[in-house]
């Protein structure tokens, strides 16, 4: 498994409800096409995989 894992927020999470909205700002994506690197933990997989449909994951 990587260390980190690269992310970029590619749809917007206007009309999502508050929980995947607030799971955005936990992983540091406040704007579209905003891209951030985290450290890969089991922590930020499930906030992935809760916002999948919003993102796209970098290799």
């Amino acid at each position: 498994m990587n260390e980190t894992v690269t992310f970029t927020q590619i749809k917007s999470g206007i009309g999502s409800p508050d929980p995947i909205r607030k799971t955005l700002i936990g992983l540091g994506l406040t704007k579209m096409h905003k891209t951030v690197t985290r450290k890969n933990t089991p922590e930020i997989q499930g906030m992935l995989r809760k916002v999948q449909h919003l993102i796209r994951v970098e290799e």
